[in-house]
C-alpha cells in the first residue's frame, strides 16, 4: 500500500483535521495569472548559477492540469476477475460492470489513472483530492479527514469501487460489498514505479490490459525524459545539490509534520536532483516537526503544499510560527516552494508534468 497515504490518513483521522480540505480553487492546477501559455522546454532553461544562494519563495504550476487519455473508448474484456488486496488478505473479485465507478484514494491518483486510461466517463463520484479538469462537477464522497461518506456512495449507485485503503474506515469500505457493490483494493506505493504499476492494475480491473500497457509506457517514457532534463538543471556535485525537506502544514490545527523516507517525498526530492535530508538522517514515514529536528536538518529548500502554506499565513506566517525554520538556510533565504495539494505528491499520469513544474520553480524560478 502507499506508505504515505497510510501514515497521513491515520494522522488526519486521529486529529479530525477538517482543515485538510483544500481551499476552494487551490487544487485546480491552472497556471496563475501571468504564467506563460507556452513554456521553454525544461532542457533549454538557463538554471540559477547557484541555487543555494537564491532568495525568495516560488510556486510550481502545471502548464495544464488536463489529463490526456491514451485512447477513446478502450477495448474491454468483461467480466474480469482480479485480486483485491484487502487488509485482511487477498480475495478474488469479479468485475462485470464498469459503467458507474468510484475511484478513490487520498491523493486522487486512482481517479487520475482511470481518466488517463480513457474511462473518465465512467466516474460518477470523486474523492476530495481528485481535482483535475473533467471531474470538478462530480459529487464528492469523502468528508473531512478523508473519511468516506457511505450514504453518498450508495446513493450514486456505483457498479464498482476502486481504492487503495487510504480512505476509510476500511471496514466501512469493505461493507459496501454487503449491498452488492464490487470493491477492489489495488496495491499502491508512493513512487514513480508505483504510478506505472497503477496504470496496469487499474486497467486490469476494467478488463483493458492494452490501455494499461499504453498508459504505463507513456508514463514511464515521460518520466525518463523529464528526469533526464532535470539533470541538465540540477547541480551534479554532491556538495552543490540542494538539501531538501518536505513539510506538511495545517496551521489552523497546529499540525506540522516532516515527511521522511518511504513517504513519497523522498522519491520526489531524489527525482528533482536534491538531497533528501530526512532520509539522510534516518527519519521514516511522517513525524511531528520539532525545533531540534528542523535545526538538525538545516535544509536549503523546503517543499510544501499550497493550501498548507496558506493555512499558516504564507512564508511570513510559517517563519513566525516556527522560528526554528527561520534559523535554517531555507528560512534565511525564504526558499519555500509550494504546489497544489492534489498535485505535488500524486503519483500517476501527471507525474512527469509535476516534476517539470517543480524543477522550474526550484532551478529557474524567475522564468514563467
Amino acid at each position: 500500500m502507499r506508505r504515505l497515504t497510510s501514515v497521513l490518513a491515520a494522522a488526519v483521522l486521529a486529529l479530525s483535521l477538517a482543515a485538510c480540505t483544500p481551499a476552494s480553487g487551490s487544487d485546480t492546477g491552472a497556471p496563475a495569472a501571468g504564467v506563460a501559455a507556452e513554456r521553454v522546454p525544461l532542457a533549454e532553461l538557463t538554471p540559477l548559477a547557484d541555487p543555494k544562494a537564491y532568495e525568495g519563495a516560488s510556486t510550481a504550476h502545471l502548464l495544464g492540469a488536463a489529463i490526456e487519455p491514451v485512447a477513446e473508448a478502450p477495448a474491454q474484456s468483461l467480466p474480469a476477475t482480479v485480486v483485491s488486496h484487502d487488509r485482511s488478505g487477498d480475495v478474488d473479485v469479479t468485475v462485470a460492470d464498469t459503467s458507474r465507478v468510484i475511484a478513490m484514494d487520498i491523493a486522487g491518483s486512482i481517479a487520475a489513472t482511470v481518466w488517463g486510461l480513457g474511462f473518465g466517463d465512467t466516474l460518477v463520484g470523486r474523492d476530495i483530492s481528485s481535482t483535475f479538469p473533467g471531474v470538478e462537477d462530480l459529487p464528492v464522497i469523502t468528508g473531512s479527514g478523508h473519511t468516506i461518506n457511505t450514504e453518498a456512495v450508495i446513493a450514486l449507485r456505483p457498479t464498482l469501487v476502486i481504492t487503495d485503503g487510504s480512505i476509510g474506515p476500511n471496514d466501512v469500505v469493505t461493507q459496501l460489498r454487503d449491498v452488492g457493490i464490487p470493491v477492489v483494493f489495488i496495491e499502491d506505493t508512493a513512487s514513480y514505479d508505483g504510478a506505472i504499476d497503477m496504470a496496469r492494475a487499474v486497467a486490469a480491473v476494467y478488463g483493458a490490459t492494452a490501455a494499461g500497457e499504453a498508459l504505463a509506457q507513456r508514463t514511464a517514457d515521460a518520466l525518463a525524459a523529464t528526469r533526464a532534463d532535470i539533470t541538465t538543471l540540477a547541480p551534479q556535485a554532491e556538495g552543490d545539490r540542494l538539501r531538501m525537506v518536505f513539510l506538511y502544514l495545517r496551521g489552523s490545527s497546529g499540525v506540522y509534520y516532516l515527511f521522511g523516507s518511504e513517504s513519497g517525498a523522498d522519491q520526489l526530492i531524489e527525482a528533482l536532483g536534491g538531497v533528501d535530508v530526512a532520509g539522510e538522517l534516518g527519519w521514516g514515514g511522517m513525524r511531528p516537526l520539532t525545533d531540534e529536528a528542523m535545526v538538525s536538518a538545516d535544509p536549503d529548500l523546503i517543499l510544501v503544499m499550497t493550501s498548507g502554506l496558506d493555512s499558516v499565513g504564507g512564508v511570513d506566517g510559517l517563519l513566525q510560527a516556527k522560528p526554528a525554520i527561520a534559523l535554517t538556510r531555507a528560512g534565511q533565504h525564504r526558499r519555500i516552494v509550494d504546489m497544489a495539494d492534489g498535485e505535488i505528491l500524486s503519483f500517476g499520469p501527471r507525474s512527469a508534468e509535476v516534476l517539470d513544474a517543480l524543477a522550474r520553480a526550484i532551478y529557474a524560478p524567475d522564468v514563467p
